[in-house]
């Protein structure tokens, strides 16, 4: 739907050379028209008509609970326009002027899996609906829990998953981000099509762009073969960002470009590649305060948390933590190959006063300890307190239900204390593993190239050997 009739007569062509079957308005009111008669797919809308604006025809839809997709074409550069017509139900949006390549590529998106070449866009929704439903089963039924906060997180997910809107997963660190950014995923016409999950934190500054976009060989040292990036091995499906808020500033940029024009350019490139990916991002970091002291953009901020999903931490769900230990049991003991252990009502009351300030990461941690000492069916859990292993705590703070010590000084610098700690930590890892950057990596669950990247950040220095070669591997 457009009111200009060159570009109507253009996006139909491209349509019909498709193999579509379309039927075009000028106007609101023709396009209402034919929704009376008939039931369609995809709606294609600009974004001003002569007797109103595209966002009314998404509100109108939504209001009678209308199946059909829309795309909206938007005005070069309204950013404000384009996150406002995802928030209102858009699948998508294009910016004039329309690349035809490029909206050839959207709405083979909108009705992936729906309607082959040849066919009118017919109704069919309710099948394509258990489909998705059907694929993304397992990953919401790993998001154990019937709390009411996690009946609406699942809700939010199964509604958000419909559309290409952009997703900010927020949640504490150990509540199960990436598990929401699978089920989304899992959720949607993109089920079939590649995850592609990245740390933003754990690549270096200087490996980011080409890791991101790709790189044509001999862009760089050591580059023997051209190789894809994330946009490229995620194309068709989800590129997830995990950590986003850790993104340095000038990578910021170029990562709105690319969702901005969804085409990237290869390191050593003179050509960009057009690349159909939906973005899902996740951070433990407050955005909006990171905005205001300009360390992060805030048109990449918008860009991303067009739709939020916030993830409650365990304190605020304890009711679903016996269906959880039940479900985080199993499969451990099936990992293990031991029998499931019996989780006595006593042992759950007792994890129920827990702090679990480290969430379901520290909830199943706890438990892989337990069953690994259970020497019988019944499971016996050590509730003695460990080392400190929250900011609160290493900074002695006082806790509810814990003897009152007195409370460290607020540092004045947060980032260089928290650098020191991080240091220490390292260092006492690197100590006991003879600087094995490998094993003393492995101790505390990262890869080496994480733990390269953290010894470079804080000037960790590895011994060297007689020859003068690092002893690390």
């Amino acid at each position: 739907m457009d009111d200009e009739p060159d570009l109507r007569t253009v996006y139909e062509l491209t349509l019909l050379r498709e193999g579509y079957r379309v039927e075009t308005a000028e106007n609101l009111a023709q396009a209402w028209g034919h929704l009376e008669r008939e039931h369609f797919d995809l709606l294609i809308t600009d974004m001003r008509l002569p007797d109103g604006l595209g966002l009314e025809l998404l509100q109108g839809l939504a209001q009678r609970r209308r199946p059909e997709r829309a795309i909206v074409i938007t005005a070069y550069g309204s950013a404000e326009n384009a996150v406002e017509s995802l928030k209102a139900g858009a699948f998508d949006y294009l910016t004039k002027p329309v690349d035809l390549k490029q909206f050839r590529t959207v709405v083979a998106s909108a009705i992936r899996g729906v309607a082959a070449p040849g066919t009118r866009f017919p109704s069919g929704q309710e099948g394509r609906a258990a489909t998705r439903a059907d694929s993304g089963a397992s990953a919401l039924e790993k998001m154990v829990g019937s709390s009411e906060v996690m009946r609406a997180v699942k809700e939010r997910i199964v509604k958000v998953a419909r559309s290409m809107a952009p997703v900010l997963v927020r949640g504490e660190s150990g509540t199960g981000k990436e598990l929401v950014a699978r089920a989304i995923h899992d959720c949607s016409h993109r089920a079939a099509q590649a995850f592609v999950a990245v740390n933003c934190s754990a690549i270096p500054e200087s490996l980011l762009e080409a890791e991101f976009f790709g790189a044509k060989k001999g862009s760089y040292t050591g580059a023997t073969q051209d190789r894809p990036g994330y946009f490229q091995a995620a194309s068709g499906g989800t590129l997830f960002l995990d950590e986003i808020g850790d993104l340095p500033l000038a990578m910021q940029s170029k990562l709105l470009r690319a969702i901005q024009e969804r085409s990237v350019r290869p390191l050593g490139s003179t050509q960009e590649d057009l690349v159909d990916v939906r973005i899902v991002s996740a951070t433990h970091k407050d955005l909006a305060a990171e905005v205001q002291a300009q360390q992060f953009r805030q048109d990449l901020f918008y860009r991303l948390n067009v739709i939020e999903i916030l993830i409650p931490p365990l304190r605020e769900r304890r009711e679903d933590l016996p269906a959880l230990c039940a479900a985080l049991l199993e499969r451990i003991a099936h990992e293990s190959g031991m029998p499931v252990p019996v989780l006595s009502p006593d042992v759950v009351e007792q994890l129920c006063l827990l702090r679990l300030s480290g969430n379901v990461r520290e909830l199943e941690n706890l438990l892989h300890r337990a069953v690994a000492l259970s020497d019988g069916s019944a499971l016996h859990v050590d509730f003695a307190p460990t080392q400190a292993t929250t900011l609160d705590e290493m900074l002695g703070v006082a806790v509810a239900g814990e003897p009152t010590v007195q409370p460290k000084p607020i540092p004045e610098d947060l980032q260089r204390y928290l650098d020191q700690l991080e240091r220490e930590v390292l260092l006492r890892a690197l100590q006991e593993h003879r600087f094995n950057r490998t094993a003393a990596a492995a101790s505390m669950g990262l890869n080496l190239r994480q733990m390269r990247y953290r010894m470079a950040r804080l000037n960790i220095q590895a011994p060297r050997d007689d020859d003068g070669r690092d002893d690390s591997a």
